[in-house]
């Protein structure tokens, strides 16, 4: 299976004061054309910077990053965002307050010189369960579940082939939560996505991703698959003890 992803000995440093602070390290993997992969871990792991150092967000990044077999060159282009999308954990703060969803949405395709704006916009967010009657709402009159839909409505409208998911249900209702989560399986399948899936809940993880990695301060831990953690058959330490601090979780 040719590798949508291929990322090889990333390494992220921040600067504290005059100091520097190693976020990631050394973190390899692999994730195959239309696969979902999981990143878990505590706060403050490094899981997050991982997805923030492919997209361009953060500086000072070592290691190789390829896309589709051919290696990522800096700065990125337009090229790189029609096929890498990220959508963020608070669908409130990702949306420009003032822009409704038809310019949210518009706005995007203009960019990437997309035709067919207008029914390009309709079908997007036909695509996400939400009704043409939501196009011309600003964020405040949504729900988080409705807010969340139309920021990953954005990313899906450029036709992107792999989707960075940074704790994408976290800042949502219990409730609402599995309803996301649902419709992001059913547009991976229909449309053959990739996934790279950062979550610190590993049922959420288990629910979505085929593979996954476990983090902790920027390293990474233990690479496992979806079978191995269901079983609860982790060979470290820290990942059995994230497993057993997951309350209710099956």
């Amino acid at each position: 299976m040719i590798a949508a992803l291929d990322i090889q000995n990333l390494g992220v440093t921040f600067t504290r004061g005059s100091e520097p602070v190693h976020a990631v390290r050394d973190v390899s993997f692999s994730v195959g054309q239309g696969a979902s992969f999981g990143i878990v871990g505590e706060s403050g792991s490094g899981k997050s910077t991982v997805l923030r150092a492919i997209c361009g967000l953060v500086k000072q990044v070592t290691g190789s990053i390829h896309l589709n077999e051919k290696p990522l060159i800096r700065p990125l282009t337009l090229d790189f965002y029609r096929q890498v999308q990220m959508v963020f954990q608070d669908p409130y703060a990702s949306l420009h307050p003032r822009h409704t969803v038809d310019r949210v949405l518009s706005e995007a395709l203009a960019i990437h010189r997309f035709d067919q704006i207008d029914a390009r916009v309709k079908q997007a967010l036909i695509d996400v369960g939400l009704g043409l009657g939501f196009r011309f709402r600003y964020p405040h009159q949504l729900s988080g579940g409705q807010r969340q839909r139309v920021a990953i409505a954005r990313a899906l409208i450029l036709e992107p082939k792999i989707l960075l998911l940074d704790e994408p249900t976290s800042a949502l209702d219990a409730s609402i939560q599995a309803e996301v989560l649902n419709l992001l399986d059913r547009l991976r399948q229909a449309r053959n996505l990739t996934f790279v899936l950062v979550s610190h809940d590993l049922s959420v993880v288990s629910h979505m991703c085929d593979d996954l990695m476990v983090m902790r301060q920027g390293e990474v831990v233990e690479k496992m698959a979806r079978q191995d953690l269901r079983s609860r058959r982790a060979t470290q330490p820290y990942t059995q003890a994230l497993l057993s601090a997951s309350l209710g979780y099956s």
